[in-house]
């Protein structure tokens, strides 16, 4: 309960600019988690349907492997439904690996999505902080301009102190979001780079069974 108190009148003792700084954090915290969740579910998503795919792979059995990845949403399910629709009509590799490529430009997007925010919203914390705080000096000088001189001196380090505040609630905002923003792109670029990695060994796949065909037979005149 002393830890709430405390709590309660740091926030009171900042002044108005403790709100918004609040309002950033919120929703800073918001996006972390829908981030940190979506991510999380995608890479089990991608994991468990590339472990499925791997023997189809394999064995060949391309049919399959578009059953399986055509009724799945993950976005390694809908590289392979691009590169797997290429099949037929593409003569050569890279044609197939273009193919997949567009659907990648597609995916990176939504893996990307809304993270670039927290930055944003760091150095948002932090700015409105130190503006809270110059705004709450401004008036602590101008209010000692008026008061009896022996007691300028604890009214300035009291408002000091509570303009402070400002400054120290923006960068408590800044550093778990700016933690949050390094952790989450480090998270995407784990799956982006697994979706690269995928798309190269179906590749390898793809053409493994290619040159494994059978040549077809000229009959002679």
């Amino acid at each position: 309960m002393n830890l709430w108190h405390a709590i309660v009148r740091f926030f009171q003792g900042g002044g108005e600019f403790m709100y918004p700084i609040a309002t950033v954090f919120v929703f800073g915290l918001a996006i972390a988690l829908e981030r940190y969740i979506y991510l999380t579910r995608s890479a089990v998503k991608n994991r468990s349907l590339w472990n499925e795919v791997v023997p189809l792979l394999a064995r060949g059995d391309f049919k399959q492997v578009v059953n399986i990845t055509s009724k799945s949403d993950s976005a390694i399910g809908q590289i392979l439904n691009y590169g797997l629709a290429r099949i037929q009509s593409a003569r050569r590799r890279d044609d197939i690996e273009k193919a997949m490529e567009e659907s990648l430009m597609e995916v990176v997007p939504r893996l990307e999505k809304r993270t670039h925010y927290l930055a944003t919203f760091a150095n948002l914390a932090t700015l409105l902080g130190l503006l809270g705080t110059v705004i709450g000096l401004i008036h602590a000088f101008s209010a000692v301009a008026t008061v009896n001189p022996a007691e300028k001196a604890n009214l300035l380090s009291a408002s000091i102190s509570v303009a402070m505040n400002c400054t120290a609630f923006g960068l408590m905002t800044a550093v778990p979001i700016l933690f949050a923003h390094a952790f989450l792109q480090t998270k995407t670029t784990e799956i982006i780079d697994s979706l690269e990695m995928a798309s190269v060994k179906f590749l390898n796949a793809i053409t493994e069974r290619r040159q494994d065909a059978p040549a077809p037979q000229t009959v002679a005149a």
